[in-house]
């Protein structure tokens, strides 16, 4: 790549430079320019934390972590002039740790940042109003992580990972961030270049579908049945009959303590608004809409129970289940 300068009789081949050689820092500079306009490498996305490394091993940080529009986490990680060596396996170790946070447990966190940075302003409205939220949606929330590469040159090693991890439904993207001098002042090109920005839209649409005919593949195979109360049920139809004989069992509860007693990786109920939208969108039900399946809670909130269940959210709902007195086994 080369970037000219245009006079009004010829063009002037602008020379590279390094972020080193111009005495540009990583940290310093970048990472605070980026902090503050990270458009540069990851458009609409929101910065929560800088250095962050809430975990046992404190010397992993995680340069910059953002939220987008679409309620997931971004892992952003800088190299000032490396080639990057062994970034992305560190950011995909970074992205693993931060998936399961919740949205309050990023509120706390965008809090401090926000104090640390000297804004005055309240963290859990600042996140609902990016991403254009009445309230928290705990089954929307988080429900993947992106992670962002941004480097001035990266190794041919490297690139060779990110697009074999791509391909296994990871979302990585290399920013290339190119210095050129032109007189006194450092100009950047920036590059994504993993994945071609023109190929971005075609790959997302791939993986939708892959990951629909995966989801469709399992639940092909799964003819697992289950007892509870002496009937025997499918995954969702077990679901809703635990749903109904908690509230049986206890008829004060309202619909935020309800939604409380299972865990955030689970998403069991949602307004019969939201569902009928969803509904109406994708023409698919995924949620009990008929009258008689419809809970309504002490609190007068008319919600419905989620007929989407893979095996694995079905066992963290039966443990959920069990912890409050129900008994539920697995038919071989």
């Amino acid at each position: 790549m080369a970037i000219y300068k245009l006079n009004s009789d010829s063009f002037f081949l602008l020379p590279e430079t390094t972020f080193q050689s111009e005495k540009i820092l990583e940290r310093r500079d970048l990472q605070r320019l980026l902090r503050q306009q990270p458009e540069i490498v990851s458009p609409n996305t929101l910065i929560i934390a800088e250095e962050f490394g809430e975990w046992e091993d404190s010397r992993k940080r995680i340069d910059l972590l953002g939220l987008d529009k679409q309620a997931r986490f971004v892992v952003i990680e800088l190299k000032r002039d490396e080639t990057g060596s062994h970034m992305e396996l560190q950011a995909v170790r970074y992205a693993s740790m931060v998936s399961t946070m919740t949205f309050e447990k990023v509120v706390e966190i965008y809090k401090e940042f926000l104090e640390q940075t000297g804004q005055q302003k309240d963290a859990r409205e600042e996140l609902l109003n990016f991403l254009e939220w009445d309230e928290p949606k705990k089954s929307e929330f988080a429900s993947d992580v992106r992670i962002v590469l941004a480097a001035a040159e990266f190794s041919k090693e490297l690139t060779t990972s990110v697009l074999w991890l791509n391909e296994r439904d990871l979302d990585i993207r290399c920013v290339r961030l190119k210095p050129y001098k032109a007189d006194h002042q450092i100009l950047v090109d920036v590059q994504q270049v993993i994945p071609l920005p023109e190929a971005e839209e075609y790959q997302i649409r791939v993986r939708e579908q892959t990951e629909q005919r995966r989801e469709a593949r399992r639940d092909e195979k799964d003819f697992t049945k289950y007892s509870f109360q002496n009937q025997t049920y499918n995954k969702r139809n077990l679901v809703l009959a635990v749903v109904k004989a908690l509230l049986q069992k206890s008829p004060n509860l309202t619909s935020d303590s309800l939604d409380k007693l299972f865990p955030d990786e689970i998403s069991v109920f949602r307004p019969i608004k939201e569902a009928e939208e969803i509904f109406q969108k994708n023409k698919i039900r995924r949620h009990f809409l008929d009258e008689e399946d419809i809970i309504t809670t002490s609190d007068n909130q008319r919600v419905v129970v989620s007929n989407q269940w893979s095996k694995r959210k079905i066992d963290i709902f039966r443990e959920a289940a069990g912890k409050m007195g129900f008994s539920i086994s697995e038919i071989l």
